[in-house]
Formats: structure tokens, sequence, C-alpha cells
């Protein structure tokens, strides 16, 4: 697979940016995949990917649901959905997400109000340039139970406990995927084609697995 050169993301941080503002900007770019807008407490962040973060975004999406698929395992996949909350003045876009509990009630939804929806059971953020906000602050106070952060070279998996997140080395909601194995298929994926990968990945994983 070809390495993917563009320029830096474009990062805007704007403050003392009102609720309504932030909701009148989400509803102006519905129907858009760029830009992201991330809200906290009255400072909005607004990102528009690189090509490069987006590749990466897919990586990891795709792998997680051959994965999943692999082991049976139903999941919910909804990629760059707003997630926000009112009340508690915040709000993210994340580079892919994914439910694993609670599916059969968000399944077709058009959209999910964090005051009475779960929020997903992980959430990707995929880090190739630094944000000017403090994302995990973000997602530990919309309840995130588990958050995968990934760097272009490793896989991280965080945990919340106490309002914090904790490094783990595997998934809760998904305890069979480990940070270690995900990121040796991720590896994978930079140099292999999209056809020849999944092969690649199913083989090593069912390897492991005994099976």
């Amino acid at each position: 697979m070809p390495t993917v050169e563009s320029p830096l993301q474009e990062r805007v941080v704007l403050r003392h940016v009102s609720w309504e503002t932030y909701e009148r900007l989400l509803e102006d770019q519905i129907d858009c995949s760029s830009p992201r807008f991330t809200y906290d407490q009255g400072v909005l962040e607004i990102m528009s990917p690189i090509a490069k973060h987006e590749w990466y975004s897919e990586l990891v999406s795709d792998l997680v649901k051959l994965l999943a698929r692999t082991l049976r395992i139903d999941i919910l996949s909804l990629r760059s959905t707003t997630f926000r909350r009112k009340d508690r003045k915040r709000g993210f876009e994340p580079d892919c997400c994914f439910y694993v509990t609670h599916i059969g009630q968000l399944r077709g939804k058009e959209r999910i109000d964090l005051a009475v929806d779960p929020p997903p059971d992980i959430v990707v953020e995929v880090v190739v340039t630094h944000s000017l906000l403090d994302k995990f602050t973000i997602y530990a106070a919309l309840g995130i139970p588990e958050v995968w952060s990934y760097d272009g070279s490793r896989l991280r998996m965080y945990r919340l406990k106490a309002a914090k997140y904790a490094e783990t080395r595997a998934s809760r909601a998904l305890p069979e995927l480990a940070a270690k194995q995900l990121t040796e298929f991720l590896e994978l994926g930079k140099t292999l084609d999209s056809v020849t990968w999944p092969d690649e990945v199913l083989k090593r994983f069912r390897r492991t697995k005994g099976s």
C-alpha cells in the first residue's frame, strides 16, 4: 500500500463559543464529513482531516469489523457520528466508534442523544497531529468506557476508571482483542494491499486462537 503524504491538518480553536452557536454549526455541516467539531465548555476546535488521518481511521475501522465478524460478535460502527450533551456542554466527533452492547436500541436511529442513549463502547482517536483540546477529559465527562488511540505506529487502549483513563492491554468490550496484536495487524496494513491484508490478518489471528 503506498505511503500517503499530505500537508499538516488544519486546526482552529475558537473561545467563548455558545452552545447554541456550536449546534448551529453542526446543523449547517450535517451532510459534510469535514470539518470536524470538538466542543468543551465554550471552547470549539475545528479540524479538517488530512488523507493520512482518514487512511488510518479506515484501517482501524476495517480491522475491528473484520475481527468482530470472525469472532461472530455483532457490533455497530457509527464512524464519526456527533456525540454531545448540552448539560455537560461537551461534544465530539470520533474518528470511528463502535457499539457492542445496546445495539438493538440504537441500530437505525437517526440521531444519538447521550442524555438518554448510552455512549459507544469504544471510541477511536487517530493522532496524526495533536488536538489543542484535552479530548480524554471530554470522553470521561460523556462516559465513554473505552478509548483507543492510534498514532500511526502503536495502538493503545484506555479504560475509564473513577473518571480517569488507565492504559490496558486488552479491550473490555471486545476481550479477545489486544492492543499489541492489533498494532501488528495495522502495521501489516501499511505494506499489504487491501485484498491480501484481510487474509493475512485472519491467518495470524486464527493461529493465535489455535484454530
